[in-house]
């Protein structure tokens, strides 16, 4: 296979209700990804999106298609993909394998979502259709009453105390926000407190509102090119060096590995191998944080920490700037936000931006050379994982 580098990104604001509509929010971000990339329209020989709930958000299907021709890339295939939260992520991946491949030279991959403007009774039942809709649903079960389980079900397998527990998964929301407030593009910035995030409202015990990602509105685009034509582009290639994506059934069909995920395991592995790395060469990481207890259960699972240890990790400061591995200096979903459709790409976004030292004040990583980046879609049902190294 050729390898194949990342030339150019592009991210809109990730906020709360916006009034463009899921083409023109991908339609800026891959214009941005592509002036970055000294390309034109026309340039793009395939395009790639992810997007989840077009048709329940706005009633538009194949925004694919249309932001195609919105952007001026008339006529060239146009695909959309649907993997849940990790939808982007998929998409960036598969335009990695076409380009690796040499059927294409330049493509286009992203995603977008409008999950803010669907309003929360909404959202909350349609991201409900991405666990099983025949059983998990009808029982009471949406993703923050799975995400609670998960919590419970850490708390007795590593014998940590619910309440120690629940002061481990508030640091690393604090944490989150530190660097979200300082993300010019998050769609929370504020400053919160370990008390405060122990003294918001009760969502669905254990978890607490801090707890918890916001829905989010918002689209991220990235420009992939084999190495000869990246050569051409830029003097500052980030090259994509390992791929995986693994999936799961049904939650009750994971029960015996929870509240470690089994898909998470096998696609890191696959990525990990590719790249011919090990978790401790990773310099800065972009992970699935959807609920404070996804940290600490996706850095165990990437191999970053030991299992049942990640809690103490964070609040040793080794998930931070200057500690083992540097993680979700973006804010994470919990405050730079979560367009399911489009947060994959959004993490390639952040990883890039950390690589070319192109970020703002106070979150900037010291010349990171490698990076993850780690999405999950649905309970366990599909999870995505992409390998970035620095290629100058």
């Amino acid at each position: 296979m050729r390898k194949v580098a990342v030339v150019g990104v592009g991210e809109t604001k990730f906020s709360g209700r916006q009034e463009k509509t899921a083409v023109e929010l991908f339609s800026e971000a891959a214009m941005d990804a592509i002036t970055e990339s000294k390309l034109k329209p026309r340039d793009i020989q395939s395009l790639f999106v992810g997007n989840v709930l077009g048709d329940f958000s706005e009633g538009q299907g194949m925004v694919q298609a249309f932001a195609a021709e919105s952007i001026g890339a008339f006529n060239v295939p146009a695909n959309k993909y649907e993997g849940a939260c990790a939808s982007a992520s998929m998409a960036v991946r598969d335009a990695f394998m076409w380009v690796a491949s040499g059927f294409y030279d330049i493509v286009l991959a992203g995603g977008v979502e409008r999950a803010a403007t669907m309003g929360t009774a909404l959202a909350t039942r349609t991201f409900a259709m991405f666990s099983d809709a025949r059983y998990e649903y009808p029982c009471g079960i949406t993703f923050p009453s799975v995400f609670a389980l998960l919590a419970h079900l850490y708390s007795a397998r590593y014998g940590i105390p619910l309440e120690k527990l629940k002061t481990q998964m508030a640091t690393t929301s604090v944490q989150g926000y530190k660097y979200g407030q300082l993300n010019e593009k998050a769609h929370l910035r504020k400053q919160v407190t370990i008390d405060d995030v122990l003294n918001s409202f009760m969502v669905c015990t254990p978890l607490q509102l801090h707890d918890c990602c916001p829905f989010s509105d918002g689209a991220a685009a990235v420009v992939l090119a084999s190495e000869e034509v990246a050569r051409r582009l830029t003097g500052k290639p980030v090259y994509i060096t390992g791929i995986g994506q693994a999936s799961s059934g049904p939650l009750a069909n994971q029960s015996r590995y929870l509240p470690r995920i089994t898909a998470r395991e096998i696609s890191v592995k696959q990525a990990y191998d590719m790249a011919g790395i090990k978790p401790k060469d990773v310099d800065i990481a972009e992970i699935h944080d959807c609920f404070s207890i996804a940290n600490l259960i996706a850095a165990e699972s990437l191999g970053f920490f030991e299992f049942g240890k990640a809690g103490e990790a964070w609040m040793k400061g080794e998930a931070d700037i200057g500690g083992k591995v540097a993680i979700n200096l973006s804010g994470g979903l919990k405050s730079k936000g979560h367009p399911i459709g489009a947060t994959g790409a959004g993490q390639v976004y952040e990883i890039v931006k950390q690589m070319r030292g192109e970020v703002e004040p106070g979150r900037q990583a010291p010349e990171p050379k490698i990076g993850l980046t780690d999405t999950l879609g649905g309970d366990g049902g599909t999870l995505c994982n992409l390998i970035l190294q620095r290629g100058w």
